[in-house]
């Protein structure tokens, strides 16, 4: 049985995942000042420190998540989460994440998923993780596919954007029988063969 994910440190070259708090909003809402990222978030721009403050405060307060500040160099640059956590069929999903676009294309979101995968697969046992994306943002699904993971189908009609528009999801998984063929991607992606 898949253990239940604790807040932890997950450190790889480029990149620390640490348990976000509110040190962090500062520099994520700095991060965060590109209109880029949140056209297909359920969440609008931060227009305000304020802003990032509740956006933080709503991540810790939510039950169903255990939410990650990205670091790089020391500082926030995003955010990323474990969630839909099942122990019972040993699922979860890595989601509800961002970059600062100057990150875009860089070795910081593979790192990161490599990070998140391979403590889901190899610490916590999970037997499944999904991403899952606005069925409309086609950067998003070329970053998860190039990941390696399935392509599992669309939930059509599924949640709001921030933008108040009804959008579809296109989901995305791993299962821990693929786990290993999507390390080595990964790693040589990242140059660590």
């Amino acid at each position: 049985m898949m253990k239940a994910p604790e807040a932890t440190t997950l450190v790889g070259e480029h990149v620390r995942l640490v348990p976000l708090g509110n040190e962090h909003t500062a520099d994520l809402f700095e991060a965060g000042q590109y209109d880029d990222i949140w056209t297909w978030l359920p969440w609008t721009r931060p227009e305000r420190p304020e802003d990032m403050v509740r956006q933080v405060a709503l991540a810790l307060e939510d039950p169903t998540r255990l939410p990650f500040a990205v670091l790089v160099e020391g500082r926030a640059i995003g955010t990323t989460s474990y969630g839909d956590i099942d122990l019972s069929v040993g699922g979860m999903e890595i989601g509800w994440t961002w970059y600062t676009p100057s990150v875009w294309a860089t070795a910081v979101n593979p790192e990161c998923k490599l990070l998140l995968l391979g403590h889901a697969f190899d610490e916590l046992g999970a037997g499944r993780v999904h991403l899952k994306t606005d069925g409309l943002n086609a950067r998003s699904q070329a970053a998860i596919r190039k990941l390696g993971a399935t392509y599992d189908g669309t939930l059509r009609h599924h949640r709001l954007r921030g933008d108040g528009s009804v959008r579809d999801s296109a989901y995305f998984s791993v299962l821990a029988s693929e786990w290993p063929a999507v390390r080595d991607g990964l790693r040589a992606r990242l140059g660590r063969v």
